[in-house]
């Protein structure tokens, strides 16, 4: 297997001949480099602020400052790269608002961003010269030392050569013994890079890395939004099923309508053979169209909550089903779509795969959590690997937070149990709605 992490690849004997050792030659040469125009940056932005802040121009660049650490920690992320796979996530929340006012508020407000503004100064004043020393000494001082030959035939005269400036080389033999000692410093020094970079990479990810508070909050942001996301669109739903339900379906009632007076004026013959088609068209489409918008979003879910809507499906089911539900209110409108829509095609897969005589739906909430389950008769052995439809009702109800469990042995029937976490709330209907159930009598 391939190593990942520069850690990694300097256990393995074959280190040298890999990429690596240039990889993290890269990475110190670019920290220094790096570390030089931060220093630079921060040199120039405090000094020109606190000249022009006598005018009050220079406050907004002394502002900057305390920013200055985010875009040296995007390029650090993705400087990592180098020396691991994968870079360091960030750990910066989204702005509530849009906008740069609550851009800069969510920013100072944040954790992060004064680590990291840590991170840049510490980069300036400590870490680049400390690379550009061990970059000297593993690499380049080695390298000066491998060229005492080509020096001694240059510069030298043949005669003698400056190694390091520090002592002098005469004769060819010892010239090339020293090339051949610089050879060997620099495989060495391959691996003293590889320990600095990766120490650096280290360092990088410990003041870089989120905290444990602040990814719990980016969790607790992203549950949010995924719900934000779910809310509008069940609301979408619900305006093209109110679009086509007070638009095209109205329109299609008002053609047939038409067809079957056109059909009574006309006298027998091919125009009113024609017309009696038509009209029979037009109400199979009529039919069709009043399918697709229950389909969409139910009405009867939308006025009177789950336990209308399931006993609704449990009547229009071909397979007799009995419905069990207890709810002491209505619950969030996400909710109830996915419940209802998890028991719908529960129900469909009893009609078309399960060959059962009867099924049986129950449901309630005890604990905070919602629990529905379809009971079948039928010959079991369901199995979401086979593209039974199940994994896509795992995944509806991921999305609520919910959780999906199948029993199905076979020749033992399926119990089919889905459980989502959610509040009640209460429902100015209720009574009604329980008083129709009870009765048998279809909402709406």
């Amino acid at each position: 297997m391939q190593p990942r992490t520069l850690w990694q690849a300097l256990g393995r004997p074959r280190y040298l001949l890999t990429p690596w050792p240039w990889r993290a030659t890269a990475y110190l040469v670019s920290g220094v480099a790096l570390g030089v125009a931060v220093l630079v940056s921060l040199v120039t932005l405090v000094a020109v602020g606190g000249v022009l802040a006598l005018v009050l121009v220079g406050l907004p660049l002394l502002a900057a400052v305390a920013l200055a650490g985010l875009p040296v920690a995007a390029l650090e992320r993705h400087r990592l790269r180098l020396v691991a796979d994968g870079p360091v996530p960030g750990g910066h929340a989204a702005p509530g608002e849009p906008g740069l006012r609550s851009w800069l508020t969510t920013r100072l407000r944040e954790q992060a961003t004064w680590r990291e503004l840590g991170h840049a100064l510490l980069c300036a004043a400590l870490l680049w010269p400390a690379e550009a020393l061990v970059v000297t000494v593993a690499v380049l001082f080695p390298v000066a030392m491998a060229a005492t030959p080509l020096l001694m035939a240059t510069t030298g005269g043949g005669r003698e050569a400056k190694v390091l400036k520090t002592w002098t080389v005469t004769g060819w033999p010892a010239a090339w013994g020293v090339a051949v000692l610089g050879v060997l410093l620099l495989a060495a020094g391959a691996y003293v890079l590889g320990a600095a970079a990766g120490a650096r990479a280290g360092l990088t990810r410990l003041l870089l890395a989120p905290r444990e508070p602040e990814l719990g909050a980016r969790v607790a942001e992203l549950a949010r939004s995924r719900s934000r996301l779910v809310d509008a669109f069940e609301a979408e739903r619900r305006r093209i099923e109110r679009d086509l339900h007070d638009g095209a379906q109205q329109r299609l009632v008002a053609l047939t309508m038409t067809l079957g007076l056109a059909r009574l004026d006309a006298p027998p013959g091919p125009l009113a053979e024609q017309l009696a088609r038509a009209h029979d068209e037009a109400g199979a489409v009529l039919a069709e169209l009043r399918e697709l918008i229950h389909g969409i979003h139910p009405k009867v879910l939308a006025d009177y909550g789950l336990q209308a809507a399931v006993t609704d499906a449990a009547d229009r089911s071909p397979v007799p089903v009995e419905v069990r539900f207890d709810l002491p209110g209505r619950l969030p409108g996400a909710v109830e779509a996915a419940a209802y829509f998890v028991v719908c095609e529960a129900l469909a897969n009893v009609a078309r795969h399960s060959g059962a005589n009867r099924a049986e739906v129950r449901g309630g909430h005890t604990g905070g959590r919602l629990t529905v389950e379809v009971h079948d008769d039928g010959r079991g052995g369901a199995d979401a690997a086979r593209g039974s439809g199940l994994t896509g009702l795992g995944d509806r109800l991921s999305v609520v937070d919910g959780r999906l469990s199948v029993s199905s042995p076979p020749g033992g029937g399926t119990v089919l149990r889905a459980q989502i976490p959610c509040a009640v709330r209460p429902a100015a209907q209720e009574g009604g709605t329980a008083a129709r159930v009870a009765t048998g009598e279809r909402p709406g």
